[in-house]
């Protein structure tokens, strides 16, 4: 995990402000694997055998975003965070700090796709880096803690444009839960209107290499996470584990997700 933490200090610019701005934020539980607003996998530090949290990694291929709806602006996000999610895969506990990055993938009213790359720690809001991608780049993030307590370093790599963004930051994290997640966050118009943005139609995304303290998460099918509409409608799923249980696949809008 070493090699994905260069120290390095790289200026932000942030994006113009737009009507309307996205934020992540912590789990919204709606049961023990039933979500407003993440569906993926969650990994908690009551779980036996799991955390605490001090790195975080995975590997996906950025999402085709397209309008599920004439004239609707939607939003959605890819990430991997530590913090913010379920303690135990009953969901009884959360976690209420959460350092994230990961990538944005939004669509305007007149269905429009903005890919972008960003990272948020929890309560500050989301910063949008001047890394570029776009759909269908294979993107690398790795979230780590140094030798220092409570510092750390944030890596966004796209290997399709060689690219890559890092920042060394300070964060007290509680250190309680991982997570490897597609969202619809909080939408903020220049009004102050705070909602819950609706999430576009993405191709399967499919997370892989995934890593916490430096190996496999080995993940299980109880921490599955599914993202459901406020009639608990089903928006996103993912599937079951892959045969090395170090990735899956989330889908969005259908009932059943087939596993990698």
């Amino acid at each position: 995990m070493r090699w994905l933490a260069p120290v390095l200090f790289v200026a932000l610019v942030a994006f113009p402000s737009s009507p309307s701005t996205a934020t992540a934020r912590p789990i919204v539980v709606v049961a023990a694997n039933q979500s407003f607003n993440w569906s993926g996998y969650v990994q908690g530090i009551l779980e036996p055998g799991k955390g605490p949290f001090h790195s975080i990694a995975a590997t996906w291929i950025v999402p085709t975003a397209t309008q599920r709806r004439p004239g609707e602006a939607e939003y959605s996000s890819s990430w991997i965070g530590i913090g913010g999610g379920c303690l135990n895969t009953s969901c009884t506990l959360t976690d209420a700090t959460l350092i994230q990055a990961g990538i944005g993938h939004d669509i305007d009213a007149a269905g429009n796709a903005d890919y972008y790359t960003w990272w948020e720690t929890i309560p500050a809001p989301l910063v949008r880096t001047t890394l570029p991608v776009h759909a269908g780049d294979r993107v690398a993030v790795a979230i780590v803690e140094n030798r220092i307590p409570e510092i750390w370093t944030i890596v966004i790599a796209n290997f399709t444009t060689r690219g890559f963004f890092t920042i060394t930051l300070p964060y007290a994290s509680t250190y309680g839960s991982a997570e490897w997640v597609i969202e619809t966050p909080v939408v903020i118009s220049e009004t102050g209107a705070v909602s819950v943005g609706p999430m576009p139609t993405l191709s399967i995304i499919r997370f892989d290499y995934a890593r916490t303290n430096g190996a496999s998460p080995r993940f299980v099918p109880a921490e599955r996470m599914e993202l459901v509409d406020f009639d608990l409608t089903l928006i996103a799923t993912p599937s079951l584990p892959d045969g090395q249980g170090d990735g899956f696949n989330d889908c969005t809008y259908t009932a059943t997700c087939p596993a990698p």
